[in-house]
């Protein structure tokens, strides 16, 4: 009698899971995944874990506020990769199949060259706000890139602007030094062409110092800086590089005022322990920070208030932090606007989800209903522009915090789009690939 009863026993269970299976099964079909390359340890961690609490906490927040995008719950996971791009490859491939896949923010350019011909052949947008691949701006080249916001050139070619506006106008760079301190990767080397190009332009003589990553040691660098006696220094680093050089250039009796940064040499884990010693350092600014924009009141209120917090309270604003909630917005607002063409109320496929991005259209009215007008400017993408906003400002380091200049640089679109277009064909020539053809933009 054991047996039978043994049998009926499994027999239920088989029943049991065959009833559940559709309502399983319906419940991934209604969850929208986000993959998140996050770097919380190694050397980047101080800068890559705001950035990645931001990322994750403004995904809770859409679901605990607004129930997810028209009904649509939000998932995540995390995928450590230390800003190694072997490791970054590898989250990728084990993401990328994911029910209800959306988009990959890859965290690091080094990441991003790699996967760039992978998303390709996969049909996976990339989202590189501020990073990334210059030349990935011209969308009828680079079909699943999105440098939004900004590459590496337009902020070159604002650092530029605003060095020459300091001198008094950008002919008064003629005979000047100006020398880039830089991180030695993809990252590092990306802004060098187009300071090349504004060095053609404007006369000045451009030094190239490279530092090895991760850019704890640094003094062989200053030793140049000090032998060159240039008259502004670019700092183009990440992570502890930025705090090392500030200390370096103390040391050095370099003067921080005629130091410029990347938006990515411009947050508080860069100056707070350098502080009075980094007061006068400039950077761009890609965002706003702070506590007051609306979307970081919601923040508070509907996850850090509920315990849910994915990181410290007191980080919650600050310039990575705001960064990484942007960088998610923009993805979540592709979903929506995929929506608007595929069915409200629906998961979006990656290649949905490349139309919403290609097609983002966030004026100021929209940007204050997600209460992210105090944080950024309004964008608008196109398919032969992937970036939709070439706009930055200058902060100032004050010895304790960031002043953010109320001036907005656009960059030089006469100068950057040559360059793009040209890039953008050699990289179409070396990969034997075709730019799309115009019924392509439609689809």
């Amino acid at each position: 009698m054991m047996l039978p009863r043994k049998l009926l026993a499994l027999a239920a269970i088989t029943a049991a899971a065959a009833t559940l299976a559709p309502s399983v099964a319906f419940a991934q079909a209604k969850e929208q995944f986000f993959p998140l390359l996050s770097y919380r340890t190694g050397p980047y961690a101080p800068n890559g874990t705001p950035w990645a609490n931001g990322k994750q906490d403004y995904l809770k927040m859409i679901n605990a506020r607004d129930g997810g995008i028209n009904g649509v719950k939000l998932t995540f996971e995390e995928c450590e990769t230390g800003y190694a791009t072997d490791r970054g490859v590898e989250c990728y491939e084990r993401l990328k199949g994911r029910p209800g896949m959306t988009l990959f923010d890859p965290q690091a350019t080094g990441i991003t060259f790699a996967l760039t011909e992978k998303v390709d052949k996969d049909k996976i947008p990339l989202i590189t706000l501020g990073y990334g691949l210059s030349v990935a701006q011209d969308g009828n080249a680079f079909k699943w890139n999105f440098p939004l916001m900004g590459s590496y050139w337009t902020g070159a070619d604002i650092l530029i602007q605003a060095i020459g506006k300091k001198e008094g106008g950008l002919d008064k760079l003629k005979g000047k030094k100006i020398a880039l301190v830089y991180h030695d990767s993809p990252f590092g080397k990306e802004p060098i062409p187009l300071l090349q190009e504004r060095e053609r332009m404007h006369g000045f003589k451009l030094d190239l110092i490279p530092v090895t990553a991760p850019g704890v040691e640094q003094k062989a660098a200053w030793l140049q800086v000090r032998q060159l006696r240039p008259d502004y220094v670019l700092l183009w680093g990440w992570g502890v590089m930025n705090s090392t050089a500030l200390k370096e250039a103390q040391a050095t009796g370099y003067p921080r005022d005629k130091m410029y940064g990347v938006w990515w040499a411009g947050a508080e884990p860069d100056t707070k322990d350098v502080g009075e010693g980094a007061k006068g350092y400039n950077a761009l600014a890609l965002n706003t920070a702070g506590t007051q924009p609306k979307v970081i009141q919601d923040i508070l209120k509907f996850v850090h208030d509920k315990g849910r917090g994915t990181g410290p309270k007191d980080e919650v604003g600050s310039v990575l932090y705001t960064r990484g909630v942007i960088i998610q917005a923009l993805g979540v607002e592709a979903v929506r606007r995929a929506q608007e063409r595929y069915g409200k109320g629906k998961v979006m496929t990656p290649e949905q989800v490349r139309w919403g991005l290609e097609n983002l259209a966030l004026d100021q009215k929209k940007l204050a209903s997600l209460g992210l007008d105090q944080v950024m400017k309004p964008i608008s993408t196109s398919c032969a522009d992937h970036m939709g906003s070439t706009t930055a400002r200058i902060e100032t380091w004050d010895g304790k915090q960031w002043i953010v200049h109320p001036e907005y640089y656009t960059a030089d679109e006469q100068i950057i789009k040559p360059m793009v277009k040209a890039g953008a064909d050699k990289y179409l020539a070396d990969k034997k690939l075709t730019r799309r053809a115009a019924s392509d933009c439609a689809s």
